[in-house]
């Protein structure tokens, strides 16, 4: 590998993880214009946000760096969308359908772990916020996910998630298909109890659920 090549991913990984948004998109753009393959820059991209994760959990980073993370994986990726679009190697190993429960509008949970999940190369449909039970089964039944991604971010809305995953027993999909929950009153207790399959404590959590999935 040439030298240039291992400082635009050196500074690549490097501006992601101090999050210097208009270095990371430069590096991004460079790095598309030496050739270099867009798995090979998305591994970069993954292992700063493992970087950034690690941080975040040894409380060296909040949530506001989160989001700003987030923010900047939106902006590569659709830098990269074009290459990916093309290059037959893109990593689209499954799909994924998330959405915020009926009665609950909140989305910069949702919207982050959409950000950082998409980074593995996944096809993601989001339902957007206030979704309810029918609309989950509707979608699975209609874009046939691999994974189920289910948000709630009050405690009056938490039950929600339990009737989306009865409804899609009734509809007889429940098997077909991986749930993971979360938001900010869900804990792994309530995960198990109403039958999800995982618990993502946060969006990197997820991300480590998710690619773990996938790979199965």
């Amino acid at each position: 590998m040439k030298l240039a090549e291992r400082d635009i991913e050196k500074e690549l990984f490097e501006s992601f993880v101090e999050l210097k948004e208009d270095a990371v998109l430069e590096y991004c753009k460079k790095a598309l214009e030496m050739n270099i393959e867009v798995e090979r820059i998305l591994n970069i991209l993954t292992r700063a946000l493992e970087e950034i994760g690690r941080r975040y959990e040894e409380g060296e980073y909040f949530l506001a760096e989160l989001i700003a993370s987030g923010e900047i994986m939106k902006k590569v990726t659709e830098i990269l969308r074009p290459k990916l679009a093309e290059d037959s190697r893109s990593l689209k190993k499954a799909r994924m359908v998330i959405g915020t429960v009926e009665g609950d509008i909140h989305d910069i949970g949702k919207n982050l772990v959409i950000t950082i999940v998409s980074s593995l190369g996944i096809e993601i449909v989001d339902l957007g916020v206030d979704v309810p039970a029918k609309k989950f089964v509707e979608a699975v039944s209609k874009f046939k996910p691999k994974i189920v991604g289910i948000s709630a971010l009050l405690t009056t809305t938490m039950h929600q998630m339990k009737k989306i995953i009865e409804e899609l027993e009734k509809a007889g999909l429940r098997d077909k298909v991986k749930i993971i929950v979360g938001g900010r009153p869900v804990t792994q207790e309530f995960a198990k109890e109403i039958g999800a399959d995982a618990y993502g404590e946060d969006a990197f959590a997820a991300r480590k659920i998710v690619s773990k999935w996938i790979s199965e």
